[in-house]
């Protein structure tokens, strides 16, 4: 095999990782997340309540997303990979039906953002998250408060 032949099959793997994880988000099945984060996996997004960026974290965040809004859906618009990274345009969105730090009583409100994603991976897993969301959108759909 070449060294591009062997690029080209890491980045599908890595890109097949990133689709499984969004794939067990969509359907809630939180025990699946270690299959695709690493245990030490580190969330420099902090994802929207600015939990520790702290090895392990984004498990924690994302299970918190999920409570929070138990019809979440994450939709990939485009998925580009090069060496060791995924990067992922979507569209997310739920129904603050549940309890989130930011806001413990439920909205009832619907949000719909777009937000992109780049993952690095490390021997199949995701070991970093980063992203960038339309925050200010979120809040005003789900009529929370801006935070101080």
């Amino acid at each position: 095999m070449t060294a591009t032949e062997s690029s080209v099959t890491g980045t599908e793997a890595n890109k097949q990782t990133v689709r499984g994880l969004i794939a067990a988000m969509n359907a809630h099945e939180r025990s699946a997340l270690p299959e695709y984060l690493a245990a030490g996996v580190i969330d420099h997004n902090k994802i929207i309540h600015g939990e520790a960026d702290e090895p392990g974290a984004a498990f924690d965040g994302f299970a918190r997303q999920l409570t929070a809004f138990p019809d979440l859906a994450v939709a990939p618009q485009e998925l580009i990979a090069e060496d060791d990274r995924v990067a992922v345009r979507l569209v997310v969105s739920g129904t603050h039906t549940g309890s989130h730090p930011r806001m413990p009583q439920p909205t009832g409100r619907r949000f719909e953002v777009e937000q992109i994603w780049i993952f690095t991976l490390d021997r199949g897993q995701i070991s970093e998250i980063r992203a960038v969301s339309d925050r200010l959108g979120l809040f005003a759909q789900l009529g929370w408060d801006w935070p101080s």
